[in-house]
């Protein structure tokens, strides 16, 4: 009776951000550095190196949030257009930013540990042999890095890679990970040509320290949009004015929120004594570009239960009769 009706209001739900190349690229990632953990940890184990265990398992933590990332690409991909999700699957690569997140900060609370460790209980450095793990890793990180960032040439056009969260967590892990080695080889260069020992585990604090602010900002990020956090305020005021500024309309009650990293969803209650079709209130917001799903509740003034209409001037609301 109404499907051609119905078919003019459907729309998609689809808010996902899955860029296929970022996750063919942290696949390629996850193959190099898990080559590289087995290798090291095979290594440290036939010629008694704990230099090359250590950073052969600091590797494994990484592995394993490669494949938080990968499984959040392919879990958001396969469900997509599944009706179980009410605003379909845009906010799991932000959970799969916020877990590796976690991973991060779990990774700079064991270099701290170990760094604090150190400092009250030196221990004897084989220089020549740490070296050459900081360096392979280096290697390893760099290569890694411009694997993940390489992305962009590929995503020309996408104005939204950049809030891929998902991707920004791996691309997180492979610089922390680079910042480890860099900082480890200035330190064992020190120690072996100055004898500074002591600034291996200085400067392992300081790497556990940069990293766990990477950690925080990204937690922080992705915590938002996961607690449905609201847009900015000054957008949302913003809205409201665009809104009342026609006819004699009020926003009696608004909800923006992020349903995926690139796209906010809004429910908007407005009173009026002139009430028109939701269409019209939503050409009021076709600049909004950020609202990819407005939901729009009309409701008509009469004159025993609308409060006072606002009269809007120069300097900015009052109410009628009111100061």
């Amino acid at each position: 009776m109404h499907i051609q009706t119905l078919k003019d209001l459907q729309h998609s739900h689809d808010f996902a951000v899955i860029h296929e190349h970022g996750e063919k690229r942290t696949i390629q990632v996850l193959v190099l550095t898990a080559v590289t953990m087995v290798v090291e940890i095979i290594a440290g184990t036939a010629y008694g190196s704990m230099a090359l265990l250590a950073d052969g398992w600091h590797m494994g933590t990484h592995v394993a949030a490669f494949l938080i990332t990968i499984f959040a690409y392919h879990y958001a991909r396969k469900n997509a257009g599944s009706p179980d999700f009410a605003f379909g699957t845009g906010k799991v690569s932000v959970l799969g930013g916020f877990a590796s997140a976690v991973a991060l900060a779990v990774v700079a609370l064991i270099m701290l540990a170990e760094s604090l460790h150190r400092v009250w209980r030196p221990q004897h450095i084989s220089f020549n042999e740490a070296i050459y793990v900081a360096a392979l890793g280096l290697i390893v990180n760099i290569v890694s890095a411009f694997l993940l960032e390489g992305r962009h040439s590929h995503d020309h056009g996408d104005e939204h890679h950049h809030d891929d969260h998902n991707l920004k967590a791996a691309y997180m892990h492979v610089l922390a990970d680079a910042l480890t080695s860099l900082l480890a080889i200035i330190a064992l260069v020190a120690g072996k040509f100055f004898g500074w020992n002591w600034l291996d585990p200085v400067i392992g604090m300081v790497g556990a320290l940069v990293i766990t602010r990477w950690a925080y900002s990204l937690l922080k990020e992705t915590s938002s949009i996961l607690l449905d956090g609201s847009i900015a305020g000054d957008y949302k005021e913003a809205i409201r004015e665009k809104i009342e500024a026609a006819d004699d309309n009020r926003i009696a009650d608004i909800h923006i929120w992020k349903v995926g990293p690139a796209d906010y969803a809004a429910i908007i209650a407005i009173v009026t004594h002139n009430p028109q079709q939701p269409a019209y209130y939503k050409n009021l917001l076709d600049d909004f570009h950020e609202l990819t799903h407005l939901t729009v509740e009309i409701n008509q003034c009469t004159s025993e239960s609308c409060p006072i209409p606002a009269i809007r001037t120069a300097s900015g609301l009052r109410r009628e009769g009111g100061r």
